[in-house]
């Protein structure tokens, strides 16, 4: 059989695109955060991860000009060669500083730094432990620990008693990572880590948790997950990205220094890839500095977001609750989906459209996100569109 012949085979994206549903790769011309322009027209954004809208504010964009100006466009190296700046490692420590650990990591992507922690750390006869529900780049980790012979287990979405059940079965003695999303990156549900904290305790398991969708969310001054429970000392290893608060591109791990040690040595996703570029750790450095002076922008951003589910259920419409940033809205069924997306856009509303196999049957949805940027009126705009859009397809 001919390798490529899936790749003929596959027509599910053209036959969207087709009837004018595609909602995937659309270009974004101009973005001021709140308002993108897309295709020639402003439209409202609600689909972003950029939480504290730092990606066009003034003193992130400096920042990442002058370092182009001063190291040039890209490193040349990975860092373990000749791909270290001065800039890597005053991130390092500023993160480090502002986590209350001892040591931080850094990657060129977020989705990277999994696999540049798991499978470095689970080995021959060891096991990771993972929510089912955990964002792609941990189950790409997950696999490559697999591949080289250490043991997967899979325990049901935030169940804590069914994690319990998984970790009475393996041998108390073998090495065990307990894998899991701080904020789930599709849902917006928050980790119950208080019960997995005991639990990995319980069992002598240690812990990752990602907190690509907390830093800059929940905790105090947007510190994550560990912060939000007051378990900063007993998370051991807290990974994370700069895409989305950082408003930068990179990944980073926090921990012991003995651990980070360990990763920068022996961690193949870090010593065979090009470091992070200068402007992207110079943005991630000024963005850091931003929300260490302004964690009003925390408070703001959640704020805008519980009021959009208020008024959504208010409305009418189901939705998966929560207190993040994200709220998804269930449609229910792909097509649908595809139709309510298309609505949305022309009337001015850009959202993240979720279908199978990418969610649950029937928990298709509409992923929106807010950012600390939303104001009152753009915030207005997304609800009175969604009920104009919800009425006229006989969801509410």
């Amino acid at each position: 059989m001919d390798l490529f012949k899936k790749c003929y085979e596959f027509t599910r994206a053209d036959d969207i695109k087709a009837l004018g549903y595609y909602p995937y790769f659309r270009p974004i011309e101009e973005n001021e955060g709140p308002v993108v322009q897309i295709e020639g027209r402003k439209v409202v954004m609600a689909g972003s991860n950029n939480y504290l809208g730092l990606t066009a504010h003034p003193q992130v964009k400096e920042a990442a000009l002058k370092a182009v100006e001063k190291y040039g466009t890209g490193c040349s190296g990975s860092r373990y060669l000749t791909g270290t700046l001065d800039l890597h490692i005053e991130l390092e420590k500023r993160l480090a500083q502002f986590f209350g650990v001892e040591a931080v990591l850094l990657f060129s992507t977020g989705y990277q730094t999994a696999q540049g922690i798991i499978p470095t750390l689970v080995q021959r006869g060891e096991y990771v432990v993972s929510d089912r529900d955990n964002h792609a780049c941990i189950v790409a980790g997950q696999m490559m620990a697999k591949g080289a012979t250490a043991d997967l287990i899979r325990y049901k979405h935030n169940d804590m008693a069914d994690l319990e059940r998984v970790l009475q079965k393996l041998p108390i003695d073998a090495g065990k990572l307990i894998v899991s999303d701080g904020v789930f990156s599709t849902g917006g549900e928050i980790v119950d880590l208080p019960a997995l904290v005991s639990l990995a305790k319980k069992y002598n398991a240690r812990t990752l948790i990602d907190d690509a969708h907390a830093v800059g969310v929940i905790g105090k001054g947007g510190r994550g997950t560990a912060s939000e429970f007051n378990l900063e000392k007993e998370v051991d290893l807290t990974m994370g990205t700069f895409s989305k608060t950082f408003a930068s591109l990179g990944g980073f791990v926090a921990g012991s220094e003995r651990v980070i040690n360990y990763l920068k040595h022996h961690s193949a996703a870090l010593i065979f890839s090009a470091s992070p570029t200068p402007a992207a750790v110079a943005g991630a450095l000024a963005a850091l500095d931003i929300l260490e002076k302004e964690p009003w922008r925390v408070g703001k951003l959640i704020a805008n977001a519980d009021k959009i589910r208020k008024e959504l259920v208010a409305a009418g419409f189901t939705i998966i609750d929560g207190r993040t940033a994200i709220v998804p809205v269930i449609v229910g069924d792909d097509m649908l989906a595809f139709q309510m997306w298309k609505k949305l856009y022309e009337a001015g509303v850009f959202v993240n459209v979720f279908i199978s196999p990418g969610v649950p049957q029937g928990r298709q949805m509409m992923r929106t996100s807010y950012m600390s940027t939303h104001e009152d009126e753009h915030l207005k705009f997304i609800v009175d569109t969604f009920k104009s859009v919800g009425k006229e397809l006989g969801l509410i």
